[in-house]
């Protein structure tokens, strides 16, 4: 496994966590900015994990950028 086979793993990864639909998975299993904050909890493992979800749902125009480049970069040198 190359490192570009790990940059495109992690690419594939962050796109699935911004696709993810807030009000049909993160809701109904109390993942949400808001809950995490009326808990306390942000520095628990949970907590981490939802502020990548909506890191990743904040960068979406950045990833999209990303991905035409990598399309491109396969297009050109495969």
């Amino acid at each position: 496994m190359g490192f570009w086979t790990l940059l495109k793993g992690l690419l594939l990864f962050a796109n699935a966590l911004a696709i993810l639909n807030e009000d049909r998975f993160l809701v109904p299993r109390g993942w949400t900015l808001v809950d995490l904050h009326h808990t306390g909890r942000r520095n628990s493992p949970k907590g981490q994990i939802i502020g990548l979800i909506h890191a990743c749902q904040y960068m979406r125009l950045p990833l999209m950028l990303i991905n035409t480049a990598v399309i491109v970069m396969k297009l050109i040198f495969s």
